[in-house]
This record gives structure tokens, sequence and C-alpha cells, in this order.
């Protein structure tokens, strides 16, 4: 039945400047309304929707004003200095300095954080290839390592 995620949306304060940064993002912009744009993630399949409106003040909560867009194990290894690029900068995720991608070993997930420029909570995430029974976040790199250790056993 369900095939995956189409469709989120994030309040803005200002449409126009979320148009720019998204499309920094390299996110294809498809429509513009009044205070609504909208931009294709995977064009035809997934697509995030941008409202304009005071319901950008809300407080951020990891349960609203996020989106997740998944990356490739490679893209995640280069995600800070491609971020930094286009003039954003990653920012800190589970106590972690963002010196590169943090590690959920026990999820097999790696992610980057940062926000848009209304502080919307964004997020490069990919699936790791293994599983390591540990609950500590990690740098990518010493996950990398422990996988190394256990090839090596």
């Amino acid at each position: 039945m369900i095939k995956g995620l189409y469709e989120a949306h994030l309040p803005v304060s200002d449409l126009q400047r979320s148009i720019d940064f998204y499309q920094s993002l390299g996110l294809k912009f498809y429509k513009k309304y009044e205070k609504i744009a909208f931009f294709w993630v995977d064009e035809g399949k997934s697509w995030i929707g941008l409202w304009e409106g005071e319901q950008s003040e809300l407080p951020y909560h990891p349960s609203i004003r996020h989106i997740a867009f998944y990356v490739e194990l490679e893209d995640i290894k280069n995600a800070k200095k491609w971020l930094h690029q286009r003039g954003i900068e990653v920012r800190k995720s589970f106590n972690m300095e963002p010196i590169e991608p943090v590690a959920v070993p026990d999820q097999a997930h790696a992610m980057i954080y940062f926000n848009d420029p209304d502080g919307n909570s964004l997020e490069f995430i990919t699936r790791l290839p293994k599983e390591i029974d540990r609950l500590d976040k990690m740098y990518l790199s010493d996950w990398e390592n422990l996988c190394l250790h256990d090839n090596e056993k």
C-alpha cells in the first residue's frame, strides 16, 4: 500500500528568500502561488511545500519543522563542505560538534543537520551498511573504524 512519503511542509517568513535557499540546495522549483511554493525532492514522487506565514515563529521541536533528505553515503561524507560552499553552516547535533556527520550505530544511519533561514531543521541522512549494537552516537569516521576492526577479527 504505502510506497513512500510524497510531501512535507514547512512554515517560512519570507517566501522568496526561502525559494532562493531551497534552490541553492539543488531542489527543483515546481510552482509558486501567493504564499506557497513547491519544490520537487524526487520529481513526480515527492515534494516539499513552503508556506509563508506567522507559523514560522513557532518554536522548533523535532516533531515539527523538520525534514530529512536522503543522500548516498559518499554524499554525506562531503555534505559539510558542500553546504559550506553554499553559505550554509552545519549545526551541532546530539551534543556533538559539527565536525563531520554523526552516526547512530544501532540504527545504521549517519546524518548531518543544518537550518534554513527560518530555523526549520533540515537533515541529510543516509543508511549505513551495517548496524552495530551500540547506543552511543559517534562520528561517522569512528563508526567506519569500528567496522574495520570488526572485519579484522
